[in-house]
């Protein structure tokens, strides 16, 4: 048996294969057919291929014609291979490397033996088909140049919706890919569940998790997969540790860096952490270009440095979409949060838009400035989304200036000893924010790489307003801030930049803030 192979290229190109077709003919349009001249090939059977660039009215030509012949002759077979155009070259380098043949436009058709076990037989381009066709078969095409056109237009739409409808199949059925670095941390223990349970990234939406972390932790790795498997998330696909480092990130499709640093100050100065932090990056960073996926999402996590691993990762994968890596923040919006709660004796929730600027693991800014309160037990009331600002609640400012910012040393406390259920809370909201949209109206503070909004320099990751939507995040730049808050952002921004300089072997130690400030900005670009 003998298969035909039908494939195509660009509207403006020729016919391809050994002769050219020059300008469309005005006389193509219709199929003519003789009978008594039909024939098939030695075996029995003709049965041909053709692909082409889905635009490509020349393709739209060929497909029509072998179209013809398989419904009119009964042994005769033809396969169709579309090709989008963004893709079609590279494609057909491809094929014609393979298989060693000479062919450069669209279509491209060639027939295969399959009977007889041997390779395709290229025939070439449309012309070559219609030789082919009026030898064997007696058929000529006159096709309309007009005609032809319309059905590459229509081959193309019909190609996008196909690999649209395909793409949302493999969505369902193919699993997330979520790698976890520092997997034996306390953090991923907590934060398995979360993203396992269906309302992170959806109840119809199945994960493969991939726990990576040196061979020290391959005991703890392997006893958190059984545990995992044990409990049959009816979501989560599969789930699997991972030790080697070359192969870390393979095709990801989120990965959340978890990697921290025991700060001992005594043992070693900052700028040595710093360091080393870095030096993870610049590992992790080419691996997540060679082995991720291309739109890739990096959560940056953890207690310590999450802008200064967000940074690098940027700084040292340059093919990285910037804007898919983040780091977060949520840790300090809720426990900030919660304290303001309790001296309003209300329910936390109903606490909104509670800012946090700067380096999040480092020095940050909690801002109250845009705060509101739902839900508050005063003398006004209102509807359920009736709001008021923070600052018309507490009429005591002293609190705020006072207590809440010293009352800040001992949320630090909590917030980088706590167990492990506030990060991986904060780790689990950020993505389902990203996914599926932050609530409408609310701040969310997440740390992003600047490109000067707010006045803060750009090339640093810094913690600022944005909100969720469509799968991504935009800055909330309509904000206004006051005169405190901008001084807050400028002294934020000197503390990350040196860090990055530091990071990338620019300066050898930290300067305080106001030294060689011009200094630094010039350095840091």
């Amino acid at each position: 048996m003998a298969k035909l192979v039908l494939a195509g290229e660009a509207p403006e190109g020729s016919g391809g294969g050994r002769g050219t077709c020059g300008k469309i003919p005005k006389s193509f349009g219709l199929v003519e057919f003789s009978p008594a001249r039909v024939t098939t090939s030695a075996s029995g059977r003709a049965v041909g291929v053709s692909t082409g660039r889905a635009n490509c009215p020349y393709y739209a030509k060929a497909e029509l014609l072998a179209d013809y012949l398989q419904a009119n002759l009964p042994d005769f077979r033809v396969h169709k291979i579309t090709q989008h155009p963004d893709r079609w070259e590279q494609w057909l380098r491809d094929l014609c490397e393979m298989n060693g043949w000479q062919h450069r436009q669209s279509p491209i058709i060639w027939r295969e033996l399959l009977d007889r076990g041997g390779k395709g037989l290229l025939l070439g381009g449309v012309n070559d088909f219609l030789e082919y066709a009026q030898h064997y078969y007696g058929i000529t095409s006159m096709m309309l140049s007009e005609e032809m056109l319309d059905i590459a237009e229509e081959n193309l739409q019909a190609l996008v919706e196909t690999e649209k409808e395909e793409e949302e199949i493999r969505n369902l059925t193919n699993p997330l890919q979520i790698w976890i670095t520092s997997a034996s941390a306390p953090i991923c223990y907590q934060l398995i569940p979360l993203l396992a349970n269906g309302e992170v990234f959806g109840m119809t939406t199945e994960i493969s998790i991939h726990l990576l972390d040196t061979d020290e932790f391959k005991n703890d790795l392997c006893g958190i997969v059984m545990e995992v498997e044990d409990m049959a998330f009816p979501l989560l696909r599969s789930i699997s540790e991972h030790t080697e480092i070359n192969k870390a990130f393979l095709q990801a499709d989120i990965i959340i860096v978890l990697d921290d640093i025991l700060l001992k100050r005594e043992v070693q100065s900052l700028e040595n952490y710093i360091r080393k932090v870095s030096e993870i990056c610049y590992v992790y960073a080419p691996l997540i270009e060679k082995n991720a996926k291309k739109e890739v999402r990096v959560i940056s996590a953890g207690k310590t440095f999450v802008n200064l691993k967000a940074m690098m990762i940027i700084t040292y994968g340059p093919s990285i979409n910037p804007e898919n890596v983040i780091a977060v923040a949520t840790s300090w919006e809720t426990a900030a949060k919660a304290m303001l709660a309790r001296k309003l004796n209300m329910n936390a929730a109903g606490v909104k838009d509670v800012i946090v600027w700067g380096n999040i693991t480092g020095c940050h800014y909690i801002d109250l400035s845009h705060t509101k309160i739902y839900g508050c037990d005063s003398a006004v009331w209102g509807p359920a989304n009736f709001s008021r600002p923070l600052m018309n609640l507490i009429y005591d400012s002293e609190w705020i200036h006072s207590e809440f910012l010293s009352a800040r040393s001992s949320l630090r406390s909590r917030v980088c000893h706590c167990a492990a259920m506030l990060p991986a809370h904060a780790v689990a909201t950020v993505l389902r924010y990203w996914f599926h949209g932050s609530p409408s109206g609310e701040i969310v503070s997440v740390g992003i790489l600047s490109e000067g909004q707010f006045c803060i320099p750009e090339g640093i990751v810094f913690s600022m307003p944005v909100r969720f939507q469509n799968g991504s995040w935009e800055v909330m730049t309509e904000l206004e801030i006051n005169e405190t808050t901008q001084e807050a952002l400028e002294r934020l921004s000197h503390d990350l930049i040196q860090e990055k300089l530091i990071a990338l072997k620019k300066i050898k130690e930290m300067h305080p803030y106001g030294r060689d400030k011009i200094t630094t900005k010039k350095k840091l670009h």
